[in-house]
């Protein structure tokens, strides 16, 4: 059994979901060997796309989510009914201990996720972190863990809190 986690981020423009899901695809397929389990926050974007494509190769969803309250505070529109869809997927469902959602509670969840996971796949323009709990401090992580990790980041993929499209780098697989 290979436990896959994710990271990555939720301000995707519409182009980009497209390209992540199909370049999260090419990298779950690799492990199509073995039973695969994906872990994952269900945050809207990355975390979404990458669980859908998880239950959709025949893998097990779990999902770790900050809070109780995740769901009515923080998932909005068309990503509140996929993150409906994909929880009533998961095989099973776990809270942080955090009674509310908050940027602490997002960082926890993360920590939580890297602690059952084999690897880690980070669909990451390579910024930095600017709130605690962001992509960057997740890869931080990953590393200071010595997890497994491969950053992705599609040629054309970009983000609504960018300005401009980042040059996709080329996919790194950290062991």
């Amino acid at each position: 059994m290979t436990r896959v986690g994710v990271t990555g981020h939720s301000d995707l423009t519409t182009m980009s979901r497209s390209l992540v899901a199909r370049t999260l695809r090419r990298e779950l397929v690799r492990y199509r060997g073995s039973p695969l389990v994906g872990v994952s926050c269900l945050a809207p974007g990355t975390d979404q796309l990458f669980a859908a494509e998880v239950l959709d190769l025949g893998g097990r969803l779990e999902v770790v989510l900050p809070a109780p309250d995740y769901r009515e505070r923080k998932i909005t529109g068309s990503d509140a009914v996929l993150f409906d869809r994909l929880l009533a997927s998961a095989g099973s469902v776990r809270f942080t201990g955090f009674e509310r959602s908050c940027r602490p509670a997002y960082l926890a969840a993360s920590a939580a996720m890297l602690a059952r996971v084999d690897t880690v796949l980070a669909v990451w323009d390579g910024r930095p972190a600017i709130r605690l709990g962001s992509t960057g401090d997740v890869v931080d992580a990953a590393r200071a863990l010595a997890l497994p990790l491969t950053i992705l980041w599609p040629a054309g993929a970009s983000r609504l809190s960018t300005a401009s499209v980042i040059p996709a780098p080329v996919p790194v697989r950290v062991s």
